[in-house]
């Protein structure tokens, strides 16, 4: 029977997303293929994770190369790939730059979020409607209370301030002399879960100013808008900052599962040997993966391309007249619809697109930076159709 892995799936897997609607099983460019064998164009990319699409041959034969030369070590012996991504990540951030690698986002941000605690201070700041993982010391610092609420009591000491409101964020730091007791500020260039919302202009610098006032650590949660997403190779890069600590995942593996914890300062050195690990942090596949893509986003001129489908989508979807705005940067854009409508993520199921509603009135669009025109002005089509 073609639903029996619905079945299979209840039966043996947590009910943590519930039953998905449909069951992928291959997949080339931008295009999947389901369990039935129908096609959709992918607007999603695994929640921006696919940053080349799906089974783009650089991945393919760096990941195919390397399992087949050594595949694990931990982190008792070096390996070359882990050097090699990790110098790549400094020329991106800063020549200075140490990393830390784990498997995830959430992982990466556990580890700016212990950095934080060995400056000494106990206070950390983090953005409302902010999201930063969903293990204990990243969901202490999710401004999302109906996330935090289940699992209360969570790791002490986070506060938080209005997304955007530099004059909050600054009587909220300097109040009854608290600023000395402040180590670290979190913040996403755009925050992807609550909607694709992006710091309003000059944010980034204030806060930057606001933390080098106070020696605060300024920590950019990049895991989303990260690895060329914005049409940048970082989202912070739209205001002339440098972030102490920046912390990515997702698209940085292209699929494979990694993520880092890049400190900028000083606050490289905070942490030192015990303090912290990961058994499976800087896999050797996984590093040649990330290496893939970012040799892959500079050779194939990708940031010059995400900007360019931007500007596309918002020519093309931005003149339909459901639609009431189009946030964000790069590939990383929210359709804000005129009024609700719930279920519309179904209906673009339905018709043949992988998208995300994280709102009944906005529409999330994260597909792979290698997504073609083509395939571009067919969603769009297809979407402007389901909002007539």
């Amino acid at each position: 029977m073609p639903e029996n892995w619905k079945h299979d799936w209840e039966s043996a897997v947590m009910p943590t997303y519930g039953t998905p609607a449909v069951e992928l099983v291959s997949g080339h460019g931008a295009r999947v293929t389901d369990s039935e064998g129908r096609e959709y164009i992918d607007l999603l990319a695994g929640i921006a994770v696919n940053a080349l699409g799906h089974a783009h041959p650089a991945i393919v034969e760096a990941v195919s190369r390397q399992i087949a030369t050594l595949g694990h070590t931990s982190n008792i012996h070096a390996h070359p790939r882990v050097v090699e991504l990790a110098r790549s990540l400094q020329d991106l951030i800063s020549p200075d730059a140490q990393v830390f690698f784990s498997n995830s986002g959430a992982e990466a941000n556990e580890a700016a979020f212990k950095i934080a605690r060995l400056t000494g201070r106990g206070r950390v700041l983090a953005a409302e409607h902010g999201f930063h993982g969903r293990t204990m010391g990243s969901l202490a610092l999710t401004g999302q209370p109906d996330k935090r609420a289940p699992f209360e009591p969570l790791p002490a000491g986070v506060e938080f301030y209005p997304y955007g409101d530099i004059a909050a964020l600054r009587a909220l730091v300097e109040q009854d002399g608290t600023a000395s007791d402040t180590a670290a500020i979190f913040l996403e260039s755009i925050q992807g879960e609550t909607g694709v919302v992006p710091a309003p202009e000059g944010f980034l610098t204030e806060v930057r100013a606001l933390c080098d006032e106070h020696g605060i650590l300024m920590v950019v949660d990049e895991v989303q808008a990260g690895m060329g997403r914005t049409g940048r190779w970082f989202g912070y890069q739209v205001e002339d900052v440098l972030p102490d600590i920046v912390t990515l995942a997702k698209g940085l593996g292209g699929g494979l599962p990694i993520g880092a914890c890049v400190a900028a300062t000083p606050a490289a050195q905070l942490l030192s040997k015990g303090q912290h690990g990961s058994t499976f942090g800087g896999n050797p596949v996984a590093c040649a993966a990330g290496s893939a893509v970012i040799d892959t986003i500079r050779t194939d001129g990708l940031l010059d391309h995400v900007r360019a489908t931007e500007a596309l989508v918002r020519d093309d979807l931005g003149s339909c007249d459901a639609v009431a705005g189009i946030r964000g940067r790069g590939l990383m854009l929210g359709v804000v619809l005129r009024e609700p409508r719930p279920g519309l993520a179904d209906r673009a199921l339905e018709a043949g697109l992988l998208l995300n509603q994280p709102a009944p009135d906005v529409l999330r669009l994260v597909p792979p930076l290698t997504i073609t025109d083509t395939d571009v002005r067919e969603s769009l089509e297809t979407l402007k159709e389901l909002l007539s």
